[in-house]
């Protein structure tokens, strides 16, 4: 299929899809945009996912369960694009809060620890700060986060465990919930942070050893959704774009990776999913994937310059 057709194919699926599409790769008007973004809470993969909420706000057998628990399923709707303004969401968002909370450092952990988990604390920011959730706890989550910031741009959630280099994992769900805060106007003062976290994605070709240039590991270059808390290439080029970082030399292996796992068909295949209960499949495992392919067109037009 030519780029036309393959768009008009994504066009053909899930409302989450179409309006990120619309928006990042054909250009429509804002108000068009955003009337079908609205049909994400209504319909699709997004609506059975809140059809599926429990009258208390919290999905899953518990607030951590992989993947079905309140946590990863608010995840999966902040990447379908529900609005920030949901209502439902926002409910679930707080009991993410209240369950995940650690008076002791400020972060959350969903075990028995005291003390939190950078990874964990990460992504429930971006899940706070998506939904509109503030608060003394929300800035104590962010000083937790800036508190475990390391040496080399990035975070490691085995900091705590003696590691002294930052994790791939670790690191972009940190700048996920950092992005998320500035999006909302309440993180300018997080600039510095997220430049020296995109700065260690960097250093790292965004898949490779910083002293061999060897793939730190093939896992990364396999592309995912849901991600969970996993890392990808994917993954990484799509959020420095939407982040506005700048189109660096240091990515043009990345963006090889990306081109050359292109199929002859126009589309890109989804990686198989990551071990765990589901509430349900959006997207088989080695079939074309409308979500692996609208973002991984919308990098590279965002690569081109387009």
């Amino acid at each position: 299929m030519a780029d036309g057709e393959v768009i008009d194919w994504l066009m053909e699926g899930d409302p989450a899809v179409r309006w990120q599409a619309m928006r990042d790769l054909l250009g429509a008007p804002e108000a068009e945009v955003e009337a079908e973004r609205k049909l994400v809470a209504a319909s699709g993969w997004g609506g059975r996912l809140l059809d599926l909420q429990k009258p208390d706000g919290s999905w899953g057998p518990s607030v951590y369960g992989k993947w079905t628990g309140t946590f990863y399923t608010l995840l999966v709707l902040r990447d379908l694009g529900l609005r920030e303004d949901s209502a439902a969401a926002r409910i679930a968002a707080e009991r993410v809060l209240n369950a995940g909370h650690r008076p002791a450092d400020g972060g959350l952990n969903f075990g028995t620890e005291p003390t939190s988990e950078t990874c964990v604390s990460g992504m429930g920011l971006s899940m706070l700060a998506r939904f509109g959730v503030d608060g003394d706890r929300v800035r104590g989550l962010v000083a937790y986060l800036l508190g475990e910031h390391m040496a080399d741009g990035g975070w490691n959630c085995q900091r705590a465990r003696g590691a002294t280099h930052s994790s791939f994992h670790t690191t972009i769900s940190a700048l996920e919930g950092l992005f998320e805060l500035r999006q909302r106007g309440d993180g300018e003062h997080l600039r510095e942070a997220s430049e020296r976290g995109h700065e260690f994605l960097l250093a790292h070709r965004l898949f490779r050893s910083h002293r061999t240039g060897a793939v730190v590991k093939d896992e990364f270059t396999r592309f995912h959704f849901p991600p969970r808390w996993h890392y990808d290439v994917l993954r990484g080029l799509d959020f420095l774009r939407a982040a506005g970082a700048p189109r660096d030399e240091r990515l043009a292996d990345a963006v090889t990776l990306v081109r050359e796992r292109r199929k002859s068909d126009g589309c890109w295949r989804l990686a198989s999913p990551y071990r765990g209960a589901e509430h349900f499949e959006m997207e088989a495992g080695g079939q074309p994937s409308r979500w692996n392919t609208l973002r991984a067109l919308r990098v590279l037009q965002w690569w081109e310059g387009g």
